[in-house]
């Protein structure tokens, strides 16, 4: 049996493959830098990170910028609350998301494109931060859990999305074949729809996960009770009570101290913040392309 004969790259491969990889590097190096700056400047003291000596590797090696994130009792109410904000409202976004995606995925639909009309026209029109607010209070939701979880309970590009993959990779007679079965549409939907849409399941996820953690200005405006208030709130507080105004201290020496602590919280807070939910993006990485790839192909 003769074997196959390995396929040679021409010099004019060679030279593109070189091209793009010394292309890609330099891509990759200026997107990894502020990454390594970052780390290294909230392990920094904050002398060295208010004079610039930070640049590659921590100088003066410090955890004074985490002590003073940690000192605050705050920061573990806020870590629990914007877990279980991130948890339930994700599985509020997602719940939803897949419910409204089935039956707009499916041609029988009476009216389908009407409700995909009024689906879109919200992705343009809206009615503004005051009329909000007065629906919130008007509802009785101003301070409490809801009041975080369920405005944009559901993304409509992350609907049209979902409603894509759908579309595109569960073929209709699979459900033509269970209907003969006898098959009810709800069984079909848990059944089937639901185990074959992991990796779309995993994409909208980490995003409705990563719009939860993030969030802080529907807690600034619904929220007033500080056993409610999200880790970003609590953050933002932090970061501001450090600021100085130079003009109002009589000691240069401690103005120069308290700022540079007050740089030096910036890099520690962006770490506190960003790490928790960074962490959970590896274990679904592997779903994340294939999601974003194959839902997109179809609009």
């Amino acid at each position: 049996m003769e074997k196959t004969a390995a396929i040679k790259n021409t010099k004019e491969d060679t030279i593109f493959y070189t091209v793009v990889f010394i292309v890609v590097s330099l891509i990759f190096l200026v997107v990894l830098y502020p990454i390594v700056y970052v780390i290294s400047a909230s392990f920094s003291s904050p002398a060295a990170v208010s004079t610039g000596k930070v640049v590659l590797w921590p100088v003066e090696f410090s955890l004074e910028g985490y002590k003073a994130v940690f000192a605050n009792k705050d920061v573990l109410i806020g870590y629990r609350n914007t877990l279980f904000y991130t948890v339930f409202g994700t599985f509020i976004n997602v719940a939803i998301t897949m419910l409204a995606a089935y039956p707009l995925s499916r041609g029988d639909i009476v009216g389908r494109r009407y409700i995909l009309f009024f689906f879109t026209f919200t992705m343009l029109f809206n009615g503004g931060m005051i009329p909000s607010y007065m629906v919130m209070r008007d509802l009785h939701l101003l301070n409490t859990v809801w009041a975080i979880v369920l405005p944009g309970a559901i993304s409509v590009y992350n609907l049209m999305v979902t409603r894509s993959f759908i579309e595109s990779n569960i073929p209709r007679e699979l459900m033509e074949a269970t209907q003969v079965d006898g098959c009810s549409d709800f069984r079909y939907f848990f059944t089937f729809i639901l185990p074959l849409s992991k990796s779309v399941i995993a994409v909208i996820t980490l995003f409705y996960a990563v719009t939860h953690w993030n969030a802080y200005f529907n807690a600034l405006l619904y929220l007033d009770d500080r056993n409610l208030f999200p880790l970003q709130l609590f953050l933002r507080e932090i970061l501001i009570n450090n600021q100085v105004d130079a003009s109002t201290a009589a000691d240069q020496a401690f103005v120069d101290a308290k700022q540079g602590l007050a740089d030096l919280l910036k890099y520690s807070l962006i770490i506190v913040s960003t790490l928790p939910i960074m962490c959970v993006y590896p274990f679904i990485q592997k779903y994340f392309v294939k999601g974003v790839m194959i839902g997109s192909v179809k609009g």
